[in-house]
């Protein structure tokens, strides 16, 4: 979270310094020249101001949410865009005025006392208002990046606080602080920051589709480095660099910063070289001291003289009855009035598509708004008006199958959900977190063919598949557990090149077993870890299992230095057979497994990530392979009756995958994957891709729903 923080803390606060120096200013200058009284109006525009940037955000993050995903994209990429141009043109401007602002802010004071009240609100909210706009825009594309952290509003929220307190010290004299150091120091971070948000925005709008690219990698280090690490979100979050960028995010990320922090430092230095003029000495920038004027009782320019009652003189007029408003009504209405505005915009400015219905979720309300649609492809607008958090599916009420579903619908909140509908019956189960499920009245549809449904999975129908799975599972330990005794003893009596051999056979037999490690707990970082996120590599002391095993027998390592990893090897899958048969194996596993292993494969044995010198990684990914292949047994039958043409398809690709693994494969060793010819890595992953992209409709065919 804290990582998240400090792009927010560091806008908030210089932001909040910027928008607090000019408050003081024009408060400064008032006192100074008398005008008290007109304090509340300097105060009415700066309540304007934020108000104004509060609606601001909001409109842009209610907006959002009612925009489909790959828009959503598109209006995050071009709004972060925006919010660069704004926060660069903010960091060259509070450079070049730093030491002249108080004088600037001063002359439109003075200009304002004498044009009436509404021109010192006026002034005020200008003045204010850049800045909360500048703030709402670039906090909004920060705490977007961030995703459900709360770490950028704590961070906003720390910074404003503290310059507040730093404007406070500043007016009462008790603080100086060179503004135009702080600034230029601010900025530079700025800079750099700002850089990363380009680079994230604009790979936002590779994702929406507006820009080319998405696929187009110029960096990608995901598998050599731990996205969980404390250094990985650290960076991600300070900087939105991210271990994956497109050749796009590079060059804009490199080109802006080499470009804005040269011509920033630039100006830096010939800001710093130039010398005061003869005839009038370079004002100082420490605090707001400089902002009042130097005689004591007014300030420069035309004043206006108070009267007699303390009020400047062009409020009373004479002859005229005095008409009073209440004191609140002004700075009410400049609060409402963006509120009012930012809930129309928000109400009747949304991307509502046409003739989409919107449809009640509660356990009270399900399907209220419901009506018979018109075949074709739908979007419903689901609205949680209940208490609770919310599934929410479109059913064939007779068969219970599936058509559309929303997951963890909060309450409040609208959601769009696209169904296509043909001729049959349609209605509404909401199934509230803890609550009872409920069905709605149906409707029928006629015309067009019946609609594509998916058939529900229970846990009983997974009861089945998941018994023989874990039973092929605690075979394959019992054999695992005779294996790496073996490569345990082979090691200890200096057997190395048994133990090599020994090695594969056991590490076959683990990558075989892969849909369970989501069951495995800790075991599997022990027996299978690697040294990603790990600070000494391959020497750090929780390098353990095959892995390290590995490592030792193929860079020259003794049997002596090997033997207590081995050993320890042996213990930590005895330690597992053990504990196998209690642990829990979620029903809901088993067909996330059929994707997931593979995924594995591609990034990590098909790319030699994982190869820490026996060359044997396509050997784990033909075993990875063996394990997918007996998931998809058990899971067959369920498969085959929701779709029919999966199988084949999925049947094929594993074919394909399996020859392209055989030609790699003389005799009793492997051809390392970087050894492989271009042509045939292509092929290789080309056809993993392919499986892998008709194995990804398997959990949601699979998916457990309650439908009662």
């Amino acid at each position: 979270m804290w990582d998240d923080a400090f792009p927010s803390f560091l806008i908030g606060l210089r932001e909040g310094l910027e928008a607090g120096l000019i408050v003081s200013i024009l408060v400064a200058t008032l006192v100074r020249a008398g005008a008290k009284s007109r304090l509340p109006q300097v105060w009415t525009g700066v309540l304007a101001a934020v108000a104004l940037a509060m609606s601001f955000g909001a409109v842009l993050t209610f907006s959002a949410a009612s925009m489909s995903g790959t828009a959503q994209e598109a209006f995050g990429g071009t709004l972060s865009v925006i919010a660069v141009a704004f926060v660069t043109a903010m960091v060259f401007w509070m450079r070049r005025s730093a030491r002249s602002l108080s004088g600037e802010i001063k002359e439109k004071v003075t200009g304002a006392l004498a044009m009436g009240a509404g021109m010192l609100v006026v002034t005020s909210f200008l003045a204010v208002g850049r800045e909360g706009l500048e703030t709402a825009l670039f906090l909004w594309t920060t705490a977007r990046a961030a995703g459900e952290s709360a770490g950028p509003m704590i961070g906003a929220g720390i910074g404003i606080v503290i310059a507040a307190g730093l404007c406070w010290g500043l007016y009462r004299r008790v603080l100086k602080i060179n503004l135009t150091r702080f600034f230029t120091a601010t900025g530079a971070v700025l800079i750099v920051i700002a850089a990363g948000v380009l680079g994230y925005g604009l790979r936002d709008l590779q994702e929406g589709g507006v820009l080319p690219g998405k696929t187009a990698y110029a960096v990608d280090l995901s598998q050599s480095i731990d996205p969980g690490a404390w250094y990985s979100t650290l960076v991600q979050g300070v900087f939105n660099l991210t271990p994956t960028m497109t050749w796009l995010q590079v060059v804009a990320y490199a080109g802006y910063l080499g470009v804005v922090m040269t011509l920033f430092v630039r100006g830096v230095r010939t800001t710093a070289v130039k010398p005061a003029g003869p005839a009038e000495p370079a004002k100082p920038a420490e605090s707001v001291e400089s902002a009042e004027p130097a005689a004591e009782g007014e300030p420069a320019g035309q004043p206006v003289e108070p009267a007699a009652d303390g009020k400047p003189a062009e409020e009373t007029r004479p002859g005229a009855p005095a008409r009073r408003r209440p004191a609140w009504v002004v700075p009410a209405a400049v609060v409402a009035v963006p509120a009012v505005v930012a809930g129309a915009v928000v109400a009747f400015g949304g991307s509502k598509p046409v003739g989409a219905q919107t449809v009640a979720v509660s356990e009270k309300e399900c399907g209220k708004g419901f009506t018979a649609p018109k075949p074709g492809r739908q979007t419903f607008q689901m609205h949680n008006t209940g208490d609770k958090a919310s599934e929410v599916y479109l059913i064939d009420p007779a068969s219970n199958a599936v058509y559309g579903e929303i997951e963890g619908l909060a309450p409040g909140t609208t959601r769009d959900l696209v169904a296509t509908v043909a001729g049959g019956s349609y209605a509404w189960r909401c199934v509230p977190t803890g609550g009872k499920a409920v069905t709605s009245a149906s409707v029928r549809v006629s015309g067009g063919a019946a609609g594509k449904a998916v058939v529900p999975v229970s846990e009983a129908d997974l009861a089945a598949p998941l018994t023989a799975y874990k039973q092929y599972v605690n075979q394959g330990l019992t054999t695992l557990a005779a294996q790496t005794k073996q490569l345990s003893d082979d090691i200890a009596g200096g057997n190395l090149d048994a133990a090599r051999t020994d090695w594969l056979t056991a590490h076959r037999t683990y990558a075989s077993l892969g849909a369970a490690y989501g069951t495995f707990q800790d075991f599997d970082k022990k027996i299978n870890g690697r040294t990603a996120g790990l600070p000494d590599g391959v020497t750090d002391k929780d390098f353990t299992g095959f892995h390290r095993v590995e490592y030792g027998l193929w860079h020259g390592q003794s049997a002596s230095d090997l033997a207590a990893p081995a050993a320890r090897l042996a213990e930590d899958v005895a330690g597992l057979q053990k504990a196998f048969p209690t642990q829990d194996f979620d029903p809901a596993d088993l067909p996330l497994r059929t994707h997931e292993i593979l995924e594995n494969t591609l990034q990590f044995e098909l790319t030699g990530d994982a190869d820490q010198g026996s060359g044997t990684t396509l050997a784990t990914a033909d075993a990875n392979l063996a394990g997918t292949r007996e998931l998809l047994g058990v899971l067959r039958p369920l498969l085959a009756s929701r779709d029919a043409q999966l199988l084949p398809r999925v049947d094929a690709d594993i074919d394909r995958v399996q020859k392209l693994l055989d030609s790699a494969h003389h005799d009793q060793s492997w051809t390392p994957v970087d050894k492989l010819d271009a042509t045939s890595r292509a092929r290789l992953n080309g056809a993993t891709g392919q499986l892998l992209e008709d194995l990804a409709p398997v959990p949601d065919l699979l998916e457990i729903r309650k439908s009662a």
